[in-house]
């Protein structure tokens, strides 16, 4: 679109924490233009403001994790995955634990809610990151990288040494529409013997098989199974979406991770945005709107 956008009207989310299990309350309301996307943590008397972008991450191991004076969200990137699909520029996100509510463990809950709230289109224009030149992060058998495209485009290949999953790959243009049928519903995954660690040294305590794909030595153990055969990269995609959009502006280029996760993901991104020759920011034109950007859902003016 040519223009910012935010929410036309507020939204809350009641839920529990995937690692703390604590019942956890999330409102997201509109912002002005030009503000991004911002967290407002609160715990007891204090609350920090903690911007969505990638300089603020402070931890990648299990999930990406946002923080600033002592207090931090984790899980962050469902939620911020279908923000980056529906356009929303602006934002402020209120919580009041420290984790997104895990919902399902997919963003569905979250695109649901977003197209019942609507979208209102502000009077500042949008800017792009554009790519120029390929850029490549690598770390062993792991890397993310990223070339020249008309649009944005993510290509993501995993393997894992697992009868249900082993070697997927899936190329996907994101825009709202493909991310809502083909992404948003990808849930988070797990192996029960990593479950089971993670319990006993007080993580996962909100995790059940009612917010996750938990895997056995040799097979899925949620009763209904799974969504898609593929649902273990098309999650991937959306963790990605969700990781990539700290980059503060949305992207026009086309990314291929192999065997990506937070980690990779994060140091992409800060290594994107330090190679300030591969990469410019655009001002949204109807040239650009024309290029590289596909139609989002229609919304009202403000």
């Amino acid at each position: 679109m040519l223009y910012q956008t935010t929410l036309a009207q507020s939204i809350t989310f009641d839920g529990i924490g995937l690692h703390s299990g604590r019942a956890i309350r999330m409102t997201l309301r509109p912002a002005e233009a030009g503000r991004g996307i911002v967290f407002h943590r609160s715990e007891g008397s204090k609350t920090v403001s903690i911007e969505a972008i990638s300089a603020n991450v402070v931890d990648t191991r299990l999930a990406t994790v946002l923080g600033k004076n002592d207090l931090s969200v984790s899980t962050v990137e469902h939620l911020l995955g279908a923000l980056r699909a529906f356009g929303i520029d602006n934002l402020h996100i209120d919580i009041n634990g420290p984790e997104v509510p895990v919902m399902d463990g997919s963003a569905a809950p979250f695109i649901s809610a977003l197209q019942n709230a609507g979208l209102v289109q502000q009077r500042r224009e949008r800017k792009y990151l554009v790519i120029r030149k390929p850029f490549t992060v690598v770390d062993g058998d792991k890397s993310v990288s990223v070339t020249p495209s008309r649009f944005y485009r993510i290509s993501c290949e995993i393997d894992f040494n697992h009868p249900a999953i082993g070697r997927q790959q899936r190329t996907m243009k994101i825009d709202a529409e493909s991310f809502i049928k083909e992404i948003a519903g990808a849930r988070t995954f797990g192996f029960l013997r990593e479950v089971e660690y993670l319990k006993s040294i007080g993580l996962c305590r909100g995790g059940s098989l009612e917010n996750a794909v938990v895997l056995s030595e040799a097979e899925v153990l949620n009763p209904e199974g799974l969504r898609w055969v593929d649902e273990f990269v098309r999650h991937k995609i959306l963790d990605a979406v969700g990781d990539f959009s700290l980059a503060g502006y949305q992207l026009i280029g086309h990314i291929h991770a192999v065997k990506p996760g937070h980690d990779m993901n994060h140091r992409f991104i800060e290594g994107l945005l330090a190679a300030k020759d591969c990469w410019h920011l655009v001002s949204a034109t109807r040239e650009v709107e024309r290029t590289f950007c596909a139609p989002l859902p229609a919304m009202a003016h403000a």
